[in-house]
């Protein structure tokens, strides 16, 4: 049995080196393997845990790199598909750490949109302890229906949603409004920034924390996690609303810090943790990466996360 799978993208990212230098600047790169649901699942692994990622790659050498990649920070490979067609690339540049510039190559369709279910992928990830998707998984078909298929046969079990919403993934936001909170019902867990949770509650983006966490809780989810990135975090389930205050670091890159934060609520889960202790660690979690220029490659130990928290 696995403790995590997830599923969605996956991409070769290329990195700036220098501080504030732009991607129009000159400047060097270092190669790392990315995606959100694939950082999840490393940084998951590094504390010890069991996951794997549904997601495919390009028959290139890029593809071979990120299989790798995940066999290095033992993250299962069994369902990483490898089709016809170009691994993605993600090229990143840091000329404003706290909003560092990316560039999405994914055309003309990416391998890891290609997935399609399978007795063997729906087993595994109905046998697995939680099953983590984001809303980029529902902008493309065929991964979309997959999701769909997966959640559906998953009943009664830990869901958890990363809201992940992505402007150039999708239409427009109408579209991905009513695609994102027709999901919500199959979450017990749900994740996002003040943005993303407008988009999955259809609300207004000028609302508070607090309201997005009641309409997320009202959609039937257990958890509602609202990120407010250097400001902190709000966790609220139906008996409780708390305010976890920011941890102060010097950012290098901020790409990165939301997925170590994802990775470090569902360590809290796995470990049996109350709410408020998960997402306090995931809050140094995430501070931690937001520290350190890469991502996949930064994503901690617990031990390192509980430095930051000591």
């Amino acid at each position: 049995m696995l403790d995590l799978v997830t599923i969605g993208r996956i991409s070769v990212d290329l990195y700036g080196q220098e501080i504030g230098k732009g991607l129009s600047d000159p400047q060097t790169f270092r190669k790392a393997v990315g995606g959100s649901p694939t950082n999840v699942a490393i940084g998951v692994a590094r504390y010890g845990h069991k996951s794997a990622v549904v997601t495919g790659v390009g028959k290139d050498e890029l593809g071979k790199y990120a299989i790798n990649e995940l066999k290095k920070f033992n993250v299962s490979t069994e369902f990483v598909s490898v089709v016809e067609g170009v691994t993605p690339i993600v090229v990143a540049g840091v000329k404003d750490p706290d909003n560092p510039e990316f560039v999405f190559y994914r055309q003309p369709q990416a391998p890891d949109v290609q997935i399609e279910l399978t007795d063997k992928l729906k087993q595994a990830v109905d046998d697995a302890k939680i099953f983590w998707f984001t809303g980029s998984t529902l902008a493309a078909q065929p991964l979309a229906s997959t999701v769909d298929s997966l959640l559906k046969s998953r009943e009664n079990k830990e869901v958890i949603f990363d809201l992940d919403y992505r402007p150039s993934f999708w239409p427009n936001q109408d579209t991905a409004s009513e695609k994102i909170s027709a999901a919500l019902k199959y979450a017990t867990v749900a994740i996002g920034n003040l943005q993303e949770c407008a988009v999955a509650t259809k609300l207004a983006a000028n609302l508070s924390a607090v309201d997005y966490a009641k309409a997320l809780l009202k959609s039937g989810v257990r958890l509602a996690i609202v990120k407010g990135g250097p400001n902190g975090v709000l966790v609220a389930d139906e008996n409780s609303v708390t305010e976890i205050a920011g941890i102060r670091v010097t950012t290098r890159c901020g790409l990165g810090a939301g997925d170590a934060f994802g990775a470090a609520v569902v360590h809290g889960i796995l470990s049996g943790w109350s709410p408020n202790e998960s997402v306090a660690f995931a809050n140094a979690a995430g501070a931690y990466v937001a520290s350190q220029l890469m991502c996949s490659d930064a994503m901690p130990t617990e031990e390192q996360v509980r430095g930051l928290l000591n």
